[in-house]
């Protein structure tokens, strides 16, 4: 399993920015793929999840600080994942990363098994 994520950078506050993540060496399109993010000296937050896709399309999932800014997308043909960002905030600075969910719990959070290597994201003037 690998996931590459790209698309970073450093942006003023109000800009946008798309990030992908690339996926290989499993079957892409059953696993529900998150985003994840961690800002300097915290924790990892969930950013926002994609679920696989389904005869009614792909159900997607926010943390409320990013609800009508960011929105989740995936290409199953490329196996690729995307997360197009907008309205960044100086608070969206993070290392952002993509992960497979391994597990969906009862309470509508994951567990993740694999995880990229991060791209940085810094909201700066």
């Amino acid at each position: 399993v690998q996931l590459v994520e790209s698309g970073g950078g450093m942006v003023q506050p109000g800009g946008s920015l798309r990030l992908s993540c690339e996926a290989s060496g499993f079957t892409f399109s059953i696993y529900d793929m998150c985003w994840v993010r961690q800002a300097p000296g915290k924790g990892p937050e969930w950013v926002s999840t994609i679920d696989r896709v389904d005869r009614d399309g792909a159900t997607t999932y926010y943390a409320d600080s990013v609800k009508g800014r960011f929105t989740i997308s995936r290409d199953n043909d490329k196996n690729i994942v995307y997360l197009q960002m907008n309205s960044l905030k100086p608070e969206d600075t993070a290392l952002y990363y993509c992960a497979r969910a391994a597990v969906r719990k009862a309470d509508q959070s994951w567990e993740y098994d694999y995880w990229g290597q991060g791209t940085q994201v810094t909201v700066s003037s």
